[in-house]
């Protein structure tokens, strides 16, 4: 198995996509600790998959000291740190930059840069003191684009970008790689709700105007970018870090 014996944490762990990619860790033999905003949407899933694989912890990533708590958590219950996936994210309102509140980019880069950032800044040392490991931080297709009407939420997956860049220069000396996942439109609970943003502001049918732009012809599936994910947690990904990694059905090209 890929991951045999790898201690894996994970942000955003009770969405559509950080569900999917719990149960890609789990059968690639990873332990994993979910981290999400509460409990209700990860406790279920550590039932399921066991509670010898799986632990979760309620973390608001925007808060240092419950960063700290997370991971020191994850290495108190499976005894350190092999892959982090910064996974959790907000998609913020839908709106032009003229008509949208200032509150809005603030709540949206909270959670997307600054919870990256205090992530990296605890997991590093962990990773440096463990001999090395890999982090991949979930940017978006919207990372690369611009797009009307979501200018905070492509802003700070942008910026993600920038963060992880930084990161793969500055920890590649301890064996540590860092890498950003790039999806496009997935089905999950925040593609609905974008998709119900921008039906609100008038623009019609969201989905139909992403799936005609999309080579592919459709959304991608959590698990898509689930498997994405263990490629660049695994070995397979050896000689990869700094990258930007599309998985997009190829709406970016």
């Amino acid at each position: 198995m890929k991951l045999n014996n790898k201690v894996v944490l994970i942000t955003g762990a009770g969405g559509g996509i950080g569900q999917a990619a719990v149960r890609k860790f789990v059968a690639e033999g990873a332990r994993v600790m979910l981290a999400d905003l509460g409990t209700d949407d990860t406790q279920p899933l550590v039932d399921e998959l066991g509670s010898d694989l799986c632990a979760c912890v309620a973390v608001d990533v925007t808060q240092d000291d419950q960063v700290e708590n997370m991971v020191n958590a994850c290495v108190k219950t499976f005894g350190g740190i092999d892959v982090f996936v910064a996974n959790a994210g907000v998609e913020g309102e839908i709106g032009d930059i003229m008509s949208t509140d200032v509150s809005n980019l603030d709540k949206v880069l909270a959670v997307n840069v600054r919870g990256v950032w205090l992530g990296l800044h605890y997991v590093i040392p962990v990773m440096r003191d463990g001999g090395g490991g890999s982090i991949m931080i979930t940017s978006s297709g919207a990372g690369v684009q611009g797009s009307p009407n979501t200018a905070c939420y492509n802003a700070s997956k942008h910026a993600v970008i920038g963060l992880m860049r930084c990161a793969a220069l500055e920890v590649a000396q301890f064996g540590i790689r860092v890498n950003t996942v790039n999806p496009g439109a997935v089905e999950t609970r925040m593609m609905t709700s974008i998709e119900d943003g921008f039906a609100e502001a008038g623009a019609g049918d969201f989905k139909a105007l992403v799936e005609a732009g999309t080579p592919l012809g459709r959304y991608g599936q959590p698990d898509e970018i689930a498997n994405m994910m263990v490629f660049l947690g695994s070995d397979d990904s050896s000689y990869c870090t700094g990258g930007v990694y599309m998985v997009d059905g190829g709406n970016s090209t």
